[in-house]
């Protein structure tokens, strides 16, 4: 595999400390906090290990941030057993405390009622420019002290729907965005529980700035303070997470500092995924030039 993905693999492939104690490594992703996928992959990774089932929902909190530069311990609870649902709780703690707390719910696949929103009709991945693409077309704008974190290639590829205008003065927009997104490669082998990490992972990445769109900001606004604050994802059916996946995303409020959003992921034309996400957004003052 190449760098990016193996890199993937390998971070969402845990170490067990001893009976359902874990431990993941971390790794700068997105700044000196620890990515919020990172801690959803390896906390649904660190629950999988624990049943032979998939998973079919995740509820999360993100209580503080995580330190880049330390591993984090997963410890899970076996809640429940049963004959159709298995519970897991999970914590995952750093420097003695518990920085984030999940969920999560697994069942066997069962036939039964079959229904799905009417997928949107955009551009198929072939027709779109990488995010890569897109980036290097503004690389000769941005910053010098910014410009290689800025063009650093992500662990999966992007295929934009919606381009990016302007990514340091955005104009405000309707609050929808979509994009195509797939590992680098084909994974070697069908691991359920590691695909279903590697979409936990990414279906954090742009959710929460969903909501900045209609006021016109992004995540390189400079007056701006953006943080995760709790997260679902529900697994609808079978998914691959080295196939193109079309993720659709919408923001329906932002109030008290808070923006509400919500995702779809659709494969090979079915819904076999859906997220909820609050943020936090909050405007700070800038000192005057």
């Amino acid at each position: 595999m190449t760098a990016l993905t193996q890199e993937l693999v390998d971070l969402l492939t845990l170490e067990r400390v001893e009976d359902h104690i874990f431990r993941g490594q971390s790794q700068n992703i997105v700044g000196k906090r620890i990515f919020g996928g990172q801690l959803l992959g390896q906390a649904l990774r660190a629950a999988a290990y624990t049943t032979d089932r998939p998973a079919h929902s995740m509820h999360a909190y993100f209580l503080f941030g995580g330190d880049v530069n330390e591993p984090v311990v997963y410890e899970v609870d076996r809640l429940r057993d049963g004959k159709s649902l298995v519970s897991r709780q999970v914590r995952a703690i750093q420097h003695g405390r518990t920085i984030f707390t999940a969920m999560v719910s697994f069942a066997p696949l069962e036939e039964g009622l079959e229904y799905q929103h009417p997928q949107p009709n955009y551009p198929a991945p072939e027709e779109l420019k990488t995010e890569q693409e897109i980036k290097a077309e503004f690389a000769p704008s941005v910053p010098a002290p910014i410009r290689k974190m800025f063009m650093r290639e992500r662990h999966v590829e992007f295929r934009p729907v919606h381009g990016v205008k302007n990514f340091f003065h955005p104009k405000p927009e309707a609050p929808f965005y979509a994009h195509y997104v797939r590992t680098h490669e084909a994974l070697p082998q069908q691991d359920d529980a590691l695909h279903q990490a590697i979409i936990a992972f990414y279906s954090d990445f742009t959710l929460m700035t969903t909501a900045l769109r209609p006021h016109g900001l992004g995540y390189l606004s400079p007056n701006l303070q953006c943080a995760s604050i709790d997260h679902a994802i529900y697994f609808h059916k079978p998914l691959r997470a080295d196939e193109w996946m079309l993720y659709d995303m919408e923001a329906s409020v932002t109030a008290n500092s808070r923006g509400l959003n919500y995702g779809r992921m659709w494969q090979n034309g079915q819904l076999v995924c859906s997220t909820v996400q609050e943020g936090l957004i909050r405007l700070r003052e800038t000192e005057a030039q």
